[in-house]
């Protein structure tokens, strides 16, 4: 394992960032904010100067005087939303807006994962068309969708899409296409969520017709929770605007008046006072995106909407036992998974399934075992049976997946998704030529793979160093996620004083590691980790290892406590 080198920081550098201490100029640093001006609008992100106008968006204008017309004509008006957690609290963005303006001929529809699969589908707008629906608003999806909209123009029905995923070659013929990845659209930040770009509209709509509706100016702002909630949720870089959006988001998050989530953070046992993105990640994401994996994605949408307390609790009950099976479950595939793979050989990319594997956690699955082997992965399932075989794909970040997926088109009924992430269907006859197909591919559009890992950290702590003035400054530059990671330190030549597995089931890893130098001793955790799950050796007592680590102040259970998360192993020699 190779150590990152730091960039050096000159005196240029210093006489920009001079006013801010030694640690945060280096995470500035590392981060390529080596000036005054952007250090500063970096830590101090601001909603008025940093969200940009709606209205640079292409087809802005034409969607939001579609959606004024109907209102005023009382049109019958459906918001077809993704079924993930970015689609989700889209329609709760959707919903909330139609309710501002006293709105209520409007219908929220959200496809089941399992029996309809992702985007517009013609039984589903048949069913719409039959209730006299005039208008149909995507949320988080339909730029891909060019038959679909084509039927829906046949049956005098418009279509607004609205959507962030990538463009394959044109655009549909809907009324209008907000999506700011489209060729021609000049927006400044073309890397918002399905949400962001759903609350884009929202913002426009208000800004141009909202005294109309009687709408305080700002209102629309308490609708960040949920756009705060689908940008961290679906991993997108977390910077310009959606840095703000996020960090504004989860401002909004803690004064939440959603009944709903109220009960869902009790039960998973969040302080809403001391909420971070973690929190939101990894307590109520995977919660939401339960409901579609293992029953409908209505669930979700209902919690996040239930005014009435009782409502509200047993959405939260329902979608934490949910998320309990779900976990059950991505185990047992999982397991199946591995046992296929030791009998093969593993290649660039991995092709894996089974009509038994449940398509809802698929994703989950194919995540995992990029973990495991460290190559891109294709998983495969059915729920429904028949010819069709529905999946997920995860990159190892060596190739992009709708790239890698275009070159082999012809094997596929329907492909789509990000660089890093993407889903399909195919035939049950043609899975069998999938894996060579996709192998065969790979060499000519694979990024350059290093051969070495480079291990990348921010720069080196000693324990005595981590104190709670520390954390909270190194927070400044939270939100963390995409394009923003969590600030990694190296702890050099610590001592391991003790080990010790926690949890339900034991599948929690704590250490005790001590500095020799400063006798300063640290707890330090990594979940579902064992002792040996780390290259070169394994955790025992007396051992002296350099620990990669990030800060964390952990409240669970309203007990608060500043350790280490650990990142990483390097044992001495």
């Amino acid at each position: 394992m190779t150590l990152k080198p730091l960039e050096e920081i000159t005196e240029k550098i210093e006489e920009e960032l001079g006013s801010y201490s030694p640690v945060l100029r280096r995470l500035l640093v590392n981060r390529g904010l080596v000036n005054r001006e952007d250090a500063f609008r970096f830590l101090n992100p601001s909603y008025d100067e940093d969200v940009h106008d709606p209205f640079l968006m292409q087809d802005m204008e034409r969607a939001i005087e579609r959606i004024h017309r109907a209102v005023q004509s009382g049109e019958k008006i459906a918001v077809y939303a993704d079924y993930d957690c970015d689609g989700i609290p889209g329609a709760v963005i959707m919903t909330d807006f139609f309710e501002m303006l006293g709105y209520e001929n409007f219908e929220v529809y959200i496809p089941d994962r399992h029996k309809e699969g992702y985007g517009l589908q013609i039984p589903a707008l048949d069913m719409l068309i039959q209730k006299k629906t005039t208008l149909v608003l995507t949320v988080d999806l339909g730029i891909t969708n060019h038959k679909e909209v084509e039927y829906c123009n046949e049956h005098r029905v418009d279509v607004i899409v609205t959507d962030h995923h990538l463009v394959h070659e044109t655009i549909p013929n809907a009324y209008a296409v907000v999506n700011p990845k489209r060729d021609d659209c000049t927006y400044p930040d073309p890397m918002l969520c399905g949400s962001g770009v759903a609350f884009k509209l929202v913002q426009a709509f208000l800004k141009q017709y909202g005294d109309a509706y009687g709408v305080i100016p700002g209102t629309e702002k308490w609708m960040l929770d949920m756009v705060g909630l689908a940008t961290l949720s679906d991993m997108v870089p977390l910077r310009h605007e959606n840095r703000v959006l996020a960090h504004y988001g989860l401002k909004v998050f803690k004064k939440t008046r959603r009944t709903g989530l109220l009960h869902l953070l009790k039960k998973a046992r969040v302080r809403l006072d001391m909420l971070l993105e973690d929190d939101v990640t990894f307590m109520v994401t995977p919660r939401i995106n339960a409901a579609g994996r293992m029953d409908h994605p209505k669930r979700a949408y209902e919690l996040l909407v239930a005014k009435e307390s009782e409502k509200g609790f047993e959405s939260a009950k329902l979608l934490h036992d949910l998320n309990d099976t779900r976990k059950k479950l991505v185990m047992q595939i999982m397991k199946k998974a591995k046992s296929v793979l030791s009998k093969r050989t593993v290649k660039d990319v991995i092709v894996v399934g089974d009509r038994e594997w449940s398509i809802g956690v698929l994703g989950l699955v194919a995540s995992k075992l990029v973990e495991e082997y460290g190559v891109s992965v294709f998983v495969w399932g059915s729920d429904e049976g028949g010819s069709i075989l529905k999946g997920s794909c995860r990159s190892d970040e060596s190739v992009s997946l709708v790239e890698l997926m275009s070159q082999s088109a012809n094997l596929f009924e329907n492909f789509g998704g990000h660089e890093g992430a993407g889903g399909f269907s195919i035939s049950a006859q043609n899975i069998h030529f999938l894996e060579e197909s996709l192998n065969t591919a790979y060499p000519h559009i694979a990024k350059e793979k290093k051969q070495e890992r480079v291990f990348e950290y921010d720069t080196e702590l000693r324990l005595s160093d981590v104190t709670t003035s520390l954390y909270f400054e190194v927070q400044k530059l939270a939100p963390f996620g995409v394009g923003n990671h969590r600030p990694v330190f190296l702890f050099r030549d610590v001592l391991v004083q003790d080990v010790r597995m926690f949890g339900k089931a034991n599948e929690h890893l704590e250490i005790l590691v001590k500095d020799p130098e400063t006798n300063t001793s640290l707890k330090a955790i990594s979940f579902f980790t064992k002792h040996n799950a780390f290259a070169g050796g394994s955790l025992q007592k007396d051992t002296t290892i350099s620990l990669f680590a990030s800060l964390e102040y952990s409240t669970f259970s309203y007990r608060p406590e500043l350790r280490l998360r650990i990142v990483n192993v390097h044992f001495s020699v």
